[in-house]
């Protein structure tokens, strides 16, 4: 089960709305450009693709070398991706699904 359900509320709600609202890229540039700072949306980035690293089988040493991020950072992906409730794989998977079209 999601953690992120244990503290579900009408603002995040709302957030959440807002986000799915948002019709293609040009948009969430404007929305999330916003809403984040420039390293907040670089860390939330470099979560995923540090996810998509992961589930393509890279080592911890082979992603550090690809990119600029700490072992504690992949740790607590892979934890997620391992045990969490499952959201980077559906983004992933979806990704992957409209990469191929």
């Amino acid at each position: 089960m999601p953690r992120i359900r244990n503290d579900r509320n009408d603002s995040i709600d709302q957030l959440f709305r807002g986000i799915l609202a948002l019709r293609d890229v040009e948009e969430c540039y404007r929305f999330f450009g916003d809403l984040l700072t420039v390293q907040e949306l670089s860390a939330f980035a470099q979560r995923l693709q540090v996810a998509r690293m992961l589930s393509e089988g890279k080592t911890y040493e082979a992603i550090r070398g690809e990119i600029s991020t700490s072992s504690s950072t992949i740790t607590r992906v892979n934890t997620e991706l391992r045990y969490g409730s499952g959201g980077y794989k559906l983004v992933l998977e979806r990704l992957k699904e409209e990469d191929s079209e």
